[in-house]
């Protein structure tokens, strides 16, 4: 959930690291700082807030080749100057940043630290300090490092300083992302490839448990046995105009109106030579052999998941159940004969879902990661990948992504049932191209959206989203995007369920949002909202065209039944960004939130 950035090499890294840590932002801002290094030492920086805040008391005047930086979404103590990264020991000579959460940091604090005056509340300190007793009982600093990582239990990405030592960058990675990036008189450190594109396009991706010395010259990876690893570098392919906002406000409004393209390029990455979609056939084959599919996500992913399960139910005729990363992995249900999991990731490194894939990895069963990232930890560990195409999603409220997750696995079901020699009534490039046009009418449709989002939500402290079948889960999402940016408490109910009690909460002027695309269901949700409106409730109805009313709020273009959640939420993404704008809210770095889920 947090950022690391590193460069050590011939220029002055101060620059380099400040604008590394603005690209990673995304992954948390509660504080940041960076650590120098030069002849005459470290000196560090850092700040509670945001990078910009860290730039206003960073020492223009200090010149150093090497350094390390850091932005954080805090887990151990509050977000404040003294927790923030980098910590350092007591002698002063180590200087360390983290990633992640060290589970027995409480219990090594007792054994080994108990003389130890600490400054901070983090688990992060525990490191540095005992790097620092390890050395001054004699252990190099390698040494010192390598054996604080053999105590530490949990999840970490780490890169050390060592006053002494000004050549020199101390690595290691466990289940939390870290890369090395390589130039031709300089090499750097990220967490995400993005943040240091303005400097090379070359890295190396890191497993578990390396430990990786890192000079100007050169990188040599390790084990913690310290057996040599060689592996090559991949380029990262990302275009530097995809991570900047452009002329928009802001991120999120970008990558809503990147969806159309999105679609689009789906199609085409899917599509071969005969304009037939198509994925690997060993993709096909596992879909094939299992007798129940299990999708494993989070949050939005996990609102993706819901809508797939009716894509792969009702096109591919596979049954499937859709579960919560984080309640899965403690509360694992009776698995069938031949299962194969399908774990939904924007990220590739959402913590509680590869805390899943491990455990199921170790029980025999297949895996299928379908991510926007390729070469993340998700996609590297599972058995078969499909990849969003998406590009690069920064406001942490995600969009572009979800539709994504959507049309890839309406994709896997539709070649799935053709494998299976079932028949489809309708093609679905066609229909996705249709969707593709229909994005571009709503996102054309802002100042609409922006009066809807006026009207219903600039002063309301709670709003309701309901809706039926596939309605439902789009309802889910639509009350996640809204209150996660706006703080509106926003809840989505399927709609028969407002009687079964939350129908208690209705007040005068309540707002209830509901969604009416499904022909079956379409007379059973305005009965819904005729009960919320009885009670005061203030409705907004968004309908597909062929099934509206007069009292309709607006109505979107039609589009194939089933493929309806692919538009339908742009209306509620829209709505929700347009109410955190008028509320004043930081709508792509909405407080106590972080983009990539890295902590369980």
């Amino acid at each position: 959930m947090c950022g690391i950035v590193g460069y050590i090499g011939n220029l002055d890294s101060k620059e380099i690291l400040l604008k590394g840590l603005e690209k990673l932002e995304y992954r948390g801002y509660d504080s940041a700082g960076i650590a120098v290094m030069n002849d005459n030492g470290v000196q560090v920086f850092k700040e509670k807030g945001r990078i910009a805040d860290l730039r206003s008391i960073v020492d223009e005047d200090v010149m150093a080749n090497t350094g390390i930086g850091h932005t954080r979404w805090a887990t151990h103590g509050v977000p404040s100057t003294v927790n923030a990264h980098p910590h350092q020991s007591n002698s002063g000579r180590f200087t360390l940043v983290h990633n992640g959460v060290i589970e027995n940091y409480d219990i090594l604090k007792r054994e080994y630290l108990q003389g130890v005056a600490l400054q901070s509340d983090t688990d992060t300190e525990i490191i540095v300090q005992l790097i620092d007793l390890f050395v001054s009982e004699g252990l190099s600093t390698e040494e010192a490092f390598r054996k604080t990582l053999t105590l530490l239990k949990g999840s970490y990405a780490i890169a050390l300083l060592d006053a002494e030592n000004n050549e020199t960058i101390f690595v290691a990675k466990n289940k939390s992302p870290l890369l090395v990036g390589l130039g031709e008189t300089f090499n750097v450190v990220a967490s995400d490839a993005m943040a240091m594109l303005q400097v090379t396009d070359q890295y190396v991706e890191l497993m578990d448990k390396e430990i990786v010395i890192v000079t100007k010259d050169a990188v040599q990876i390790q084990t913690l046995n310290g057996e040599a690893i060689s592996r090559d570098p991949y380029t990262a392919e990302l275009d530097a105009s995809d991570i900047e906002k452009g002329t928009y406000p802001h991120y999120m409004l970008k990558e809503i109106d990147e969806q159309p393209l999105v679609m689009r390029k789906i199609i085409q990455k899917y599509q071969n030579d005969q304009d037939e979609l198509t994925i690997d056939q060993e993709i096909v084959d596992a879909m094939n052999d299992a007798d129940r599919i299990y999708i494993i996500a989070a949050g939005t992913s996990y609102h993706a998941g819901l809508v797939g399960k009716q894509f792969i139910e009702k096109i591919a005729k596979i049954p499937v159940e859709v579960h919560i990363s984080s309640e899965f992995g403690y509360n694992m249900p009776l698995l069938s004969e031949k299962p194969l999991f399908i774990f939904i990731s924007q990220s590739g490194e959402t913590a509680d879902s590869r805390a899943v894939l491990v455990n199921i990895k170790e029980m025999g069963h297949k895996a299928l990661t379908i991510t926007n990232v390729p070469g993340s930890t998700l996609s590297r560990e599972a058995d078969y990948t499909l990849l969003l195409h998406a590009g690069p999603e920064i406001a942490v409220a995600s969009t572009k992504a979800y539709t994504a997750q959507i049309a890839v696995l309406s994709i896997l079901a539709e070649v799935t049932a053709k494998s299976r020699g079932l028949e489809l009534d309708f093609n679905l490039v066609q229909e996705l191209g249709i969707v593709a046009n229909a994005m571009e009418v709503l996102c054309d449709a802002k100042e609409e959206f922006e009066d809807i989002a006026r009207k219903f939500l600039s002063t309301t402290r709670n709003a309701f989203f309901i809706g039926r079948g596939i309605d439902f889960y789009v309802g889910l999402e639509g009350a996640l995007k809204l209150k996660e940016i706006s703080y509106i408490q926003a809840e989505g109910f399927a709609g028969g369920e407002l009687k079964h009690g939350t129908i208690a909460l209705i007040e005068n002027g309540t707002p209830i949002i509901a969604l009416a695309t499904q022909e079956s269901v379409n007379l059973s949700i305005r009965g819904n909202v005729k009960e919320v409106v009885a009670r005061g409730a203030n409705p907004c109805i968004i309908s597909m065209k062929g099934l509206e009313t007069e009292e309709d709020s607006f109505i979107i273009p039609e589009v194939n039944e089933l493929l309806t959640p692919l538009i339908s939420v742009i209306p509620l993404q829209l709505i929700s960004y347009f109410a955190a704008l008028h509320r004043e809210c930081d709508v792509d770095k909405p407080r106590n939130l972080a983009k990539s889920v890295t902590v369980e």
